[in-house]
């Protein structure tokens, strides 16, 4: 049986909730904003869309699907309320090359 690469991925995700963290911090330390969006939505989509996130997270699904968009500029605010809802969180870790140039 065929699958398509994104159809792969969101399995990938579903089944280690770690590799969807670790993309996710990949794509914030090498991507730009519309990327990170971009990645979210992949990620939305694997653990059962937008409408069942928008559900989840008591958020407008129009305005998630906007939010979810390469254009989309969540606060953080809702970018937290996205993360918790898949089973994530932010974290900060202090760049090593930032540090040793000090």
């Amino acid at each position: 049986m065929y699958r398509g690469h994104e159809e792969a991925t969101a399995e990938s995700f579903r089944k280690d909730p770690v590799f969807a963290a670790e993309y996710l911090t990949t794509v914030l330390a090498e991507g730009n904003q519309e990327e990170l969006m971009v990645a979210l939505r992949r990620i939305a989509q694997a653990f059962g869309g937008v409408p069942k996130l928008a559900e989840r997270t008591k958020l407008n699904a129009t305005t998630l699907y906007r939010t979810l968009s390469r254009q989309g500029n969540p606060e953080l605010r809702s970018m937290t309320t996205l993360l918790k809802a898949l089973g994530m969180r932010l974290a900060v870790h202090p760049i090593e090359k930032a540090l040793r140039e000090e």
